[in-house]
């Protein structure tokens, strides 16, 4: 026993004394500036996770928030932080990606007036104005909603006000706003001494959606490295939901410009929403999201969910 374990410690000795191996490189591009969307990721560089899977994570912050997917597409990416209904959009263009794991689970889009406001049913918004900052699927989404109360879009007015969604419902530029993050905007607007009330498309006539994924060429879902990401990026979520506090401290000392009472309160109200298993493929879903848009006008037509979505194990 004595000879066994000294052999056991001379190869253990033999193995610290070797280089350590060279972690494989993976270039993750996000949707948009980091913001607690993007807390499993960041806790999974900044608690080793990622470490853990030998990986060496660059993680990307867009110029344009559009390009992301196209620049995966084009192979100047590994994987791209995007949206499902992106993903069908571009789908439709032929794009070639395809979903390999999910960020967040449930949609952070609404529909949000202010609580004071003339406006406390969604039939109320007949002859009333709506800012956007996005037209296409916003536009679907708004169309599908009114129609769950017998309106359509041309009983609204729809005024373009770019971004400044919270601002231009605070100043009464528009009676309600479509596109406005739940986990964002309604803390917004509170912080300016207001309250929001917010519609949630899923409860009103729109099927229930992934608001974040991961996506990456389709010619490249059998990289080993996305196995390993996927399962860091598991590992970290799980860490998240146990340890908020410590996992919001290293958040906030990687970007300690984000350290304020807006992040800290989306931090909170976004945890219960990031999918704890990010792998796993809810087929039923893309396929009546995908059956939706159709239904909408946005994609021609409603292709195999194997043909844009695999499941890496």
């Amino acid at each position: 026993m004595k000879k066994q374990l000294l052999s056991l410690a001379f190869a253990a000795g033999l193995m610290a004394a070797q280089p350590a191996q060279a972690a494989d490189k993976l270039t993750l591009l996000l949707d948009w500036f980091i913001n607690p969307d993007h807390a499993p990721l960041v806790t999974a560089q900044t608690k080793g996770f990622f470490a853990a899977e030998g990986l060496e994570v660059e993680i990307i912050e867009p110029a344009d928030p559009a390009m992301p997917p196209k620049l995966v597409a084009a192979g100047r990416g590994d994987i791209a932080v995007s949206y499902q209904p992106t993903l069908h959009a571009q789908i439709e263009e032929e794009l070639p990606l395809k979903w390999i794991g999910t960020l967040v689970e449930t949609p952070l889009n609404s529909l949000i007036v202010l609580k004071d406001g003339p406006i406390k049913e969604l039939k109320e918004l007949k002859g009333k104005t709506i800012g956007f900052s996005v037209s296409g699927f916003e536009d679907a989404m708004l169309g599908q909603m009114l129609r769950s109360v017998d309106l359509s879009i041309d009983d609204v007015e729809l005024v373009n006000v770019n971004f400044a969604l919270s601002g231009s419902l605070l100043s009464g530029q528009v009676d309600a706003v479509i596109g406005a993050y739940r986990n964002f905007e309604l803390t917004q607007i509170e912080i300016e001494g207001k309250e929001g009330k917010a519609f949630f498309p899923e409860e009103n006539g729109v099927p229930i959606f992934d608001e974040l994924i991961y996506v990456v060429n389709k010619d490249k879902t059998d990289d080993p490295r996305f196995e390993r990401f996927l399962a860091a990026v598991e590992a970290a979520t799980i860490y998240l939901t146990n340890h908020p506090d410590e996992a919001w401290n290293a958040f906030i000392e990687a970007y300690p410009h984000l350290n304020d009472e807006l992040n800290k309160r989306a931090w909170a109200d976004t945890l219960p929403r990031f999918a704890k298993r990010p792998a796993a493929l809810d087929e039923g879903r893309y396929q009546r999201f995908a059956e939706f848009m159709a239904e909408a006008g946005l994609i021609s037509k409603v292709p195999p969910v194997e043909s844009y979505a695999i499941e890496i194990r």
